[in-house]
């Protein structure tokens, strides 16, 4: 169907139902520059969504609706928990009454929480919200309210201030004041982050009032900075942080802090003072204030001469910032414009994040001065902000109080997880401060005689400990460099059983901080551990790793219920006197009941079973797969554990070789060859046919994965078979035993597989009669140890191959292979085998990665230790030394020692107890690039087994490909160094790099539990399910109800609701509703940059997808303006050479194309094509698509002889990969035909020209400037959004399916035409998908748009 722009305006204005109105970019007016013809996408019109979905669905707007459950959700799946809304008035002094939407579950808080968010009301702090002139509780909820209904009337009534109201209220203040002000977020402070993206869309991207652009087709300028194009060598850093108009901040006031003159007096305490500020005006008029019960009001005290008696004008005011509009005429017209522009920004720029992000960078700011922050400075800041009465949290007791929530149903559910959140996400920003706290000195030690290494801490009930090896505990596993890794293995224990999740046990909340060369475990406590001895208090497990061991019947039966979900064996071993004791975990998994009566574990740190390619042990020898890669290698500690992931897919390889072993044998009985199979020694993988006798080689598993989705639906079949036969038949029975037996199950009656955490422990013993056991469960070890080598690894590489994963950075590479269960120590391995394989050039930039991660992993290393020697005066010299020795192309870099500043008239003798950040050496400054980079190279080496191909940073950057920008990245986010924004000569060999100016602080690194929305993670699941069996309706609503669910549990900000948001757009943006696709997706950006930070390789994929939905609502700058953001993060991230970038070149030279700006097009499409030639083969359809991408500019430039050429090639590509009747292949000889003919046209003419001169008669050539459709349709095909043409008999049955699953009649409307596209979502297949389905590309304004 066909609307042509000219039709609309008539039909726009009138249709009221969609909410979003005819406003995303006012396409109803055909602008000059706009062809009339021009066709829009279907969605993309008010008035076709009313031919279209008005039949089938009158009560819809908008085609998503998320109040009422509507009548076609699938029965029991979906469980509405919203209530629905009602509104209320609110009256409050001084304003007009307004009206608020509330829903039943909200508490009164949040009310409250809104009108000190509201521009008219935010200054209020202190008051109460009556009804009928009751007063209502704070923290009832709204339902549980009486009377209270739609249209009810809240008055607002001003509550007279205690001292804990008034800080509050002045905190608000200043909080206000400091709303645009980015600082916080610069220092990492109170969970604030940064985002950019509203420099580049100029405010809110649905908001079409302040965007009259039409369809920006006025010129606009879409030439990128020179750093921008391919080619350029030039990688800034200041765009990375592009300067927001809105932070030149207005200045309302020049000082508000605390007088000197506090705390009150107790003669005017009881005239009601509570406190006094000194306050300077823009005026600089100086002024001080009192709070009082009744409000604020000036006094006339002076800086000298306290006189606590009103000055004039005697004027009280109950908002502080009432009285300031009265005294400061600037204050009032500065204060009112920085409120609108503060609820103006979009909520995601302003709420804080459940974790705090750090930046790396930033730009230069002033110190300004600032009363609460010096306040919480040197307080410990606990009493007021948090509205629980008493001094300091009882962690513990709020942790484990929350596990203990009921959790039968939903709701219930819902609550209890969003406590945990809560709980866990306030306990880490506690944990963290006390941890700095700890290492720069603040916090007094509980052992202050022992030495720094020794000492622990208590801080506001969190303990804290050094990550060194106290009194020994740790000799036999590699002394402190075992401690140091301990808490992350603990750390990964705790995640572990928190999700399992077993009623009655307990774990301790933990934290592990990396800050200044030190890690500190912070740990909630156990009620009474420190009243008693350790000794005496564990129960169960042993504390000196398996000499003495305990055991204890209730701990047995709770670890008994996490054993299946993690695997772990229920075993016997002996202790010191030979008895033997039953274990359901390691031995130094501890048990102690606190004197809260409650079951804790603790010290989890070998909950998975060793990794024996790391753990060398006489006289035992691995698989030859393990052998033939280098191992068993010695490693710097003992505690080297197979990963959670790891034990799994081995697992789940191990299921499927049980399945297939015994449905071979029950194939064979049943056809009668019942002479006995040979025994499978370790049972590898079988073909499917049956060859039972000659058993293959341990775990060949690689050629298993290709076969095993073809096999896994003739093992459901036979699983099916197993099962019906319910072991009775005692044939069966003797062939499931065959099979548990050769895959190492512990079961003989069932597939079981556990493993034994102690096996390979030194110092555990086990008891005679468990040999046999022993022996089996060193073998699993030891298959477990191959399966990675053999398995994971490879399958790692060979999704890299086809570019099923898509890693960028560092972080991004670290947490593929961790999802594979590979851990980083064998990144040396997987690097080696990407070298060595056949497609060595695809995986260029998985090596490149690779190598920058090893480079920067082993200079953190290096710089942990070399900082623990720095005391806190030097820390900034000794830092821009480290990185100029990194980075610096400059060949002696000198340290400047702390010393040149200030000379101290005596030298103090050195303390014995010193906090642990405060050495005073000076070791470090004697560093040199070549003595770095040796350093590098050897702990590469030793570490990862990789040898390193340099001695300096530039031949590193020569050698492997790198990029100095990229690395200071990588190792500034490892280490939690900032850095000044600004540009750096890196290649400089006159100058260092860096001066200690440019290092401006050092974050901590902080790894916590991420407790999970189980309930809305399952919906999200069920929904993406459903979107791939093509049913977008169900799977949008699922996703909808998924985002309600996470945004109860983990409040509006999280990695997971970024997920939802951007599949939700997406799914918008397909079933053609524009607006809601923009909105949804520039909320997902947002939260990606305020969650992963604002280079994070998801934010980039974010900005594309954006740009994309910008595009087809018409709004060309933006779009632009956002694909050049991304082009230039990634190549701050990367670099060039990457096969995502050759997706962004292709959007980003479709989007020139389409404004007409040829050559720079072509720049960006050639790129496309280059770099899709190298990842993909020149062979490849997505080169193919490339070519044609190319074709079509030129072209546009009428030079046909490039456009020909380029097409050929894509026809060539065609012909070979799909077939002459293809009709990719189709297409492409037509197009071929359409531009010889265009050719030979042009040719005619010139000719014509040269014969007659000035005087010929020349024909107008046509010349296609793009319509904005087929460019549209065209970045649809790249981005994957695929378009698959159905017959009308397919479309036949499709609709009959539809119509029986709705029960709706569709409305049937006569066709034309026997094809009908219909928009699905992609799954992941392979690249022939992605461009082997789309229908022909529009070549004219005339061809019929694509029903979206």
């Amino acid at each position: 169907m066909v609307i042509k722009t000219d039709e609309l305006p008539a039909a726009a204005p009138a249709d009221n139902a969609r909410e979003h109105g005819p406003q995303a970019g006012g396409k109803g007016r055909p602008s000059a520059a706009e062809p009339p013809s021009v066709m829009l996408l279907n969605g993309d019109c008010p008035d076709s969504l009313k031919k279209e979905d008005g039949a089938a669905e009158p009560q819809r707007e908008n085609g998503l609706d998320e109040t009422e459950p509507g009548d076609e959700t699938t029965g029991q799946e979906v469980i509405v928990i919203q209530d629905t809304g009602f509104s209320v008035k609110i009256l409050a002094p001084g304003i007009e009454p307004f009206s608020l939407q509330v829903s039943p579950q909200e508490m009164v808080q949040e009310i409250h929480q809104v009108l000190m968010d509201r521009e008219d009301t935010c200054h209020r702090t202190c008051f109460s919200l009556h009804l009928d002139g009751n007063m209502l509780d704070h923290f009832s909820e709204l339902r549980s309210v009486e009377g209270l209904q739609e249209g009810s009337v809240l008055r607002v009534v001003e509550e007279p201030y205690t001292v804990r109201e008034a800080r509050i209220h002045v905190r608000h203040v200043r909080d206000l004041l400091k709303s645009l002000d980015p600082a916080d977020a610069f220092n990492g402070v109170d969970c604030n982050s940064l985002s950019f993206l509203s420099v580049f869309t100029d405010g809110d991207l649905g908001d079409s009032g302040r965007r009259k652009k039409g369809l920006e087709m006025d010129p606009i300028d879409c030439t990128p900075p020179e750093y921008i194009l391919p080619g350029s060598r030039e990688r800034p850093l200041c765009p990375l942080q592009p300067q927001n108009r809105d932070w030149k901040p207005l200045q309302c006031l020049k000082v508000l802090t605390m007088s000197g003159w506090n705390p009150p007096p107790g003669n005017r305490k009881m005239h009601g003072d509570l406190m006094y500020l000194f306050v300077i005006t823009a005026e600089d008029r100086q002024v001080s204030i009192t709070a009082s019960t009744r409000g604020f009001y000036l006094n006339q005290s002076t800086a000298y001469h306290f006189n606590p008696k009103p000055a004039s004008p005697r004027f009280l005011s109950h908002s502080l910032v009432e009285l300031l509009n009265q005294i400061s005429p600037t204050f009032k017209k500065n204060f009112a414009v920085l409120q609108k522009k503060r609820v103006q920004r979009h909520p995601f720029e302003r709420i804080a994040t459940p974790f705090q992000v750090y930046s790396w960078t930033a730009p230069q700011a002033e110190h300004a001065m600032d009363c609460v922050r010096a306040e919480d400075a040197y307080t410990s800041r606990l009493g007021y902000e948090e509205h629980i009465p008493g001094q300091t949290r009882d962690w513990n007791e709020e942790l484990q109080t929350t596990r203990e929530l009921p959790r039968k149903n939903l709701p219930e559910r819902l609550l209890r997880e969003r406590a945990i959140f809560k709980v866990h996400s306030d306990f880490t920003a506690a944990a963290t401060r006390g941890a700095m706290a700890v290492i720069d000195g603040n916090v007094m030690a509980i052992n202050p005689s022992e030495e720094t290494k020794m000492q622990m801490f208590i801080w506001n009930n969190i303990f804290f400990s050094l990550g060194f090896d106290v009194r020994d505990h740790y000799k036999d596993f590699g002394g402190d460099v075992a401690a140091y890794v301990a808490p992350t293995n603990d750390l990964n224990g705790v995640r572990t059983y928190n999700a399992v999740d077993v009623e009655g046990l307990y774990t301790l909340g933990t934290v592990v901080v990396d800050y200044r060369g030190y890690r500190v475990t912070a740990q909630s406590i156990i009620p009474g551990i420190l009243e008693r001895d350790q000794e005496q208090s564990v129960i169960y497990g042993s504390i000196d790793f398996g000499k003495t061991v305990v055991s204890h019947p209730r701990y047995l039966e709770l670890l008994e219920r996490t054993s299946r979900p993690l695997k772990l064996l229920r075993h016997r071993v002996l202790n010191d006197r030979d008895e033997e004791v039953e274990l359901c975990s390691s031995v130094e998994c501890k048990g102690i009941i606190g004197n809260d009566g409650r079951h804790y574990i603790l010290d989890l740190l070998r909950t998975f079973p060793p990794d024996l390619n790391f753990l060398p042990v006489p006289g035992e020898e691995l698989p030859e797969e393990c052998v033939r890669a280098g191992f068993p290698r010695a490693h710097r500690h003992k505690l080297c554990c197979l990963r959670q992931e790891l034990v799994d897919a081995f697992v789940e390889h191990r299921y499927l070789l049980f399945m297939k072993l015994a449905a071979l044998q029950l194939m064979q009985q049943k056809a009668g060859k019942a002479e006995s199979p040979a025994p499978l020694e370790n049972g590898g993988p079988l073909s499917s046919e049956a060859r039972p006798a000659d058993p293959p080689g341990p775990e060949a598993g690689s050629e298993e994965e290709g076969g095993s989705a073809s096999g896994l639906a003739k093992v459901k079949e036979l699983a099916e078979t197993i099962a019906s036969d319910d072991g009775t038949d005692p044939r069966s029975r003797e062939v499931i035993r065959n099979a548990c037996k050769a895959v190492g199950s512990i079961s003989s009656t069932a597939f079981d597989i556990r493993f034994n955490p102690d096996i390979f422990s030194p110092g555990v013993r086990f008891p005679e009669s468990c040999q046999d056991e022993v022996r089996d469960q060193k073998q699993l070890l030891k298959d477990a140890a191959a399966f990675l080598l053999s398995c994971q690894i490879p399958g790692l590489v060979k999704d890299c191959t086809d570019h099923a994963v898509l890693p960028m950075d560092g972080a991004t590479l670290a947490e593929v292979m961790r999802q594979r269960g590979i851990n980083m120590r064998y990144l040396g391995k997987v690097l080696d085998l990407v070298l060595r394989s056949p497609a060595r050039e695809q995986l260029d930039h998985i090596y490149k990665i690779g190598i920058g991660e090893l480079i920067t992993r082993s200079a953190k290393h290096i710089f942990k230790t070399y900082l623990q020697g720095v005391e806190l005066s030097g820390l900034s010299a000794a830092i821009s030394h480290f990185l100029n020795c990194f980075l610096s192309s400059y060949p002696n870099p000198v340290a400047h020692l702390p010393a040149d500043e200030l000379v101290s008239k005596k030298r103090n003798k050195r303390r014995k107890n010193r906090p642990p950040g405060a050495a005073d050496n000076t070791a470090w400054a004697v560093m040199t690039p070549q003595e770095l980079w040796k350093n590098i190279c050897q702990e590469a080496k030793n570490y990862f087994d990789f040898t390193l191909e340099c001695e300096t940073v530039d031949q590193a950057v020569e050698t492997y490909g790198l990029q100095k920008i990229t690395l200071l990245r990588e190792i500034s986010l490892k280490t939690g160094i900032q850095i000044l924004l600004k540009e750096y000569s890196f290649d400089s060999r006159h100058k260092p790099a860096f001066t200690e100016e440019d290092v401006l602080n050092i974050f901590p690194v902080v790894k916590h539990v991420n407790p999970k929305a189980s309930d809305a993670f399952h919906f999200f699941q069920s929904g993406q399910a459903k979107v791939q069996q093509g049913f977008l309706k169900e799977g949008c609503e699922l996703i909808s109800e998924a985002l309600n669910l996470f945004n109860n549990v983990y409040g509006a900000m999280h990695v997971e609701i970024c997920a939802c948001l951007r599949l939700l757009a997406r799914l918008h943006y397909i079933m053609g509703d524009y607006a809601e696709a923009l909105s949804n997706q520039q909320k997902a950006v947002l939260m990606s940059e305020r969650v992963m930070g604002i280079e994070h390789p998801n934010t980039i994929q974010e900005y594309m997808h954006l740009a994309l939905y910008c595009f087809a609502s018409s709004q060309l700058s933006t779009a632009l303006s956002l694909l050049y953001r991304a082009r230039y993060l990634m190549l701050l991230v990367f670099g060039e050479d990457h096969p995502e970038m050759a997706l962004l070149d292709n959007n980003i030279g479709l989007v020139l194309h389409g404004v007409m700006e040829y050559d720079l097009s072509l720049r960006f499409l050639e790129n496309a094509l280059a770099v899709s030639t190298k990842y993909h083969g020149p062979k490849a359809l997505k080169v193919a698509l490339s070519h044609h991408l190319v074709a079509r500019v030129y072209e546009s430039k009428a030079e046909f002889r490039s456009a020909l050429q380029h097409e050929k090639e894509g026809y060539t590509i065609y012909k070979t990969q799909l077939g002459e009747d293809h009709e990719k292949t189709k297409e492409s000889s037509e197009y071929l035909k359409c531009l010889t003919q265009q050719a030979v046209a042009l040719q005619r003419t010139m000719n014509e020209i040269y014969r007659n001169g000035s005087s010929a008669n020349i024909p107008p050539l046509k010349f296609t400037a793009p319509s904005m459709a087929s460019v549209l349709e065209q970045l649809n095909v790249i981005n994957g959004i695929l378009f698959i043409p159905l017959s009308q008999k397919d479309l036949e049955n499709l609709k009959a399916e539809v119509a029986r699953r709705h029960q709706l009649q569709e409305a049937s409307k006569s066709r034309d035409k026997a094809e009908e596209p219909m928009a699905t979502e992609p799954e992941a297949a392979g690249p022939l998908q992605d461009v082997g389905s789309q229908p022909a590309a529009a070549k004219d304004p005339s061809s019929p748009s694509l029903q979206a």
